[in-house]
């Protein structure tokens, strides 16, 4: 009886490593795979330019934490001055960001009624129809909101 016991307790100590080995090894695919799927949605639609500045540091601390996350930042509402030539206050850390990847995207209803022309836009803006329609297609397709 104290054999088996003896021979019950050797196996286990033997098994464990092995299996916390596995775990370990299935953890690290795991992040690996989270990393290669990041996608941020942010939705912004207020005109603070304190706000604005904060979101620029944000977006550059995602950068430079995940190289490869995919952001994309919907503008729309009393926000849409930020991707306006010769009223946005982050036109140079717009540029920046728009170089590592992130896309700043203008809604094409609140443009309508602010009367914006796409060409009053910062280079490189693309629009979409509405801009909450875009933030619910992307939740829609895995992607994670943060209302900014």
């Amino acid at each position: 009886m104290k054999l088996k016991l003896i021979i019950m307790v050797l196996l286990a100590s033997l098994i464990a490593p092995i299996s916390i080995a596995h775990a370990q090894t299935t953890s690290k695919a795991k992040k690996t795979e989270q990393t290669s799927q990041r996608k941020i949605v942010y939705d912004l639609s207020v005109a603070d330019t304190t706000m604005h500045a904060g979101l620029m540091r944000q977006l550059n601390n995602i950068k430079r934490g995940w190289p490869d996350a995919q952001i994309e930042v919907v503008v729309h509402g009393k926000a849409l001055n930020l991707l306006v030539t010769g009223k946005s206050t982050q036109a140079n850390a717009i540029k920046e960001l728009q170089a590592k990847g992130v896309v700043f995207a203008a809604c094409e209803n609140t443009m309508k009624r602010a009367k914006v022309e796409k060409s009053q836009l910062l280079p490189n803006i693309p629009t979409v129809p509405m801009g909450i329609g875009e933030i619910v297609s992307k939740q829609e397709e895995g992607w994670s909101y943060i209302k900014f």
